[in-house]
């Protein structure tokens, strides 16, 4: 079977997040036109870019941090994606309205319109990530846009473990899943369980591609955060790449960089076909999926 070349070159954007929202804002305005520079066509921020991890704690002033899409990150961005001609998806703390929040992404076009939002459905609460404090859950379903370089979906973190959330927006058209994230180790844990959780972490990403034929491309972040003292969180990086069959196709490591990588979306529709997962689903079997 023949394949239609689809080359695209995607960036994945691992970085230290600052204590100030406007450094890092135009930290990641700088790093994104560089990687454009350097032939990326699809852009990628980790979660919640802008800001250090603020989850750590449950503060009411922290909600202060958030903003309204589209609005002036989103713009800024919008302006920058014109400009060079990319698709960017942004990471941000969204304030929808007064009292309601979402940990959500923009999906921009290389045209700089805003092509919609996706709303973190999936919402941890955990020692260090007390997201279900900031965060209502999304109200938008999982979604798969077309850009000017392929039809991509969009997950964020928590939503990463969720084999339902995969398969539903590959089910959208999506050729690729782009997972941005903040997942790090509580340092106590690390020598016991480190190793363990991030070989998790990544295999059950690289499941989400096997499982749909699709490309898997999972952004995180890196540095050791203490915004409220104590431990802190210790952010592993390791943001990657993972071919449609599930294979690592590139990987970064534990410091600050951008992750370049050229892939062909054209083997989506031949892996489809060769490994017929979503052809042999049983849909008429699955109702159990949605009782408790």
């Amino acid at each position: 079977m023949s394949t239609e070349s689809k080359q695209v070159t995607l960036a994945l954007i691992q970085a230290k997040a600052d204590s100030d929202p406007a450094t890092n804002l135009q930290a990641t305005l700088s790093k994104v036109e560089q990687s454009a520079a350097d032939g990326a066509n699809i852009v990628c921020t980790q979660e919640l870019f802008a800001t250090e991890y603020f989850c750590q704690s449950e503060d009411h002033d922290n909600f202060h941090l958030a903003e309204s899409i589209p609005g002036a990150t989103t713009e800024a961005f919008q302006r920058l994606a014109k400009r060079c001609g990319i698709v960017i998806i942004v990471s941000l703390f969204e304030k929808r309205s007064a009292g309601l929040y979402h940990n959500s992404a923009a999906v921009i076009d290389a045209d700089g319109s805003l092509l919609g939002i996706y709303r973190k459905m999936h919402i941890p609460d955990d020692p260090l990530y007390h997201e279900k404090f900031y965060f209502t859950p999304g109200d938008l379903g999982f979604r798969a846009w077309d850009t000017r370089f392929g039809k991509i979906g969009v997950l964020i973190c928590w939503d990463q473990w969720y084999p339902e959330a995969a398969r539903l927006t590959a089910m959208q058209g999506a050729e690729l899943l782009f997972y941005p994230t903040a997942i790090g180790w509580h340092p106590s844990e690390k020598e016991k369980y480190g190793e363990q959780q991030r070989d998790a972490w990544q295999t059950i990403q690289r499941s989400h591609a096997v499982a749909n034929g699709c490309f898997v491309a999972s952004v995180n972040r890196v540095g050791h955060e203490t915004p409220v003292g104590g431990d802190g969180i210790e952010f592993w990086g390791g943001s990657f790449v993972a071919g449609t069959s599930g294979e690592i196709l590139s990987q970064a490591g534990l410091d600050e960089s951008v992750l370049l990588l050229e892939v062909d979306l054209g083997i989506v529709d031949t892996t489809r076909t060769h490994w017929p997962f979503l052809r042999d689903r049983r849909i008429d079997a699955y109702s159990g999926l949605t009782s408790e």
